[in-house]
């Protein structure tokens, strides 16, 4: 008799928890809902042509086509390998570059300056340039991410590393630990926070890099395709890579929370603001 109330309040409680997800989730979702019924309403009311706005289930039947036919792994697969191969370049060259300045007047002295004046430079002027070097294959596009996204990593780590607790660091150097140690041992396990923070600006940075390279210089990618189905006015297939560049940047920002939540379970970005 006393396990009917126990089983009755489980299935309300899990009751109320899926009601409560499914509230999250419409009102994070209503944005892009109001978006597609808009677009949808345009279409179907024919305010413009198909071949500037196609339909929905237009889009959606491209899709499924493309997917079948591996017009969207492949070319999604070589841009994803150009901007993380890009990135994964930046962000040992960054997080070096801005330990070294935070211990070292001399190298803050030499590349202050030099971070001072690349970093609001539009990187993307320099796709010319990265061609004419290395071409229009992946080494010119993996090259101009890193060029693109290492000036925001050592601005990142820089200013996680001076804001490391000197106490700290004084029981650092009292204990004996040498210079080099200090930094990866001390510095860069304080300082993960802001590093985290630093991949996660450069990850769309990277991913509009390499897609907008692609775009520019040709050489495969879903850039590339794109503008040559633009070419041929075939806009379906436009708007699908399109979307899948969307859904690419969420899906990547997502999967870096959940890997900062899990890597620095101590970390609070409410306490910061």
């Amino acid at each position: 008799m006393t396990e009917r109330p126990a089983a009755k309040t489980k299935g309300t409680g899990a009751m109320w928890r899926k009601a409560g997800f499914l509230r999250r989730w419409t009102v994070s979702a209503y944005p892009l809902l109001l978006v597609v019924l808009l677009w949808e309403a345009i279409s179907w009311l024919s305010l413009t042509r198909p071949l500037f706005l196609p339909s929905v289930p237009d889009v959606v039947r491209q899709f499924g086509t493309m997917l079948m036919s591996g017009d969207i792994g492949g070319p999604l697969a070589l841009s994803l390998y150009r901007a993380f191969a890009g990135l994964a370049f930046a962000v040992v060259v960054g997080v070096v570059l801005g330990l070294v300045m935070s211990r070292s007047r001399w190298a803050h002295w030499a590349l202050d300056p030099l971070v001072s004046i690349g970093l609001p430079t539009p990187k993307i002027a320099f796709v010319p340039i990265f061609i004419l070097w290395f071409g229009i294959d992946s080494l010119s596009k993996i090259l101009l991410v890193a060029f693109t996204c290492v000036l925001p990593m050592v601005v990142a780590t820089y200013h996680g590393a001076v804001g490391v607790s000197r106490s700290v660091i004084w029981s650092a150097e009292a204990m004996g630990t040498s210079e080099t140690r200090m930094l990866y041992r001390v510095i860069l396990p304080a300082c993960m926070p802001y590093v985290f923070s630093g991949i996660r600006v450069t990850t769309p940075v990277a991913l509009i890099t390499a897609f907008t390279a692609e775009m520019i210089g040709g050489g495969g990618g879903v850039g590339a395709n794109l503008m040559f189905a633009q070419r041929f006015f075939q806009t379906p297939t436009v708007f699908v890579y399109i979307l899948v560049m969307l859904v690419t940047g969420v899906a990547f920002d997502s999967i870096l929370l959940r890997l900062r939540d899990r890597l620095i379970p101590w970390y609070d970005e409410s306490e910061r603001n």
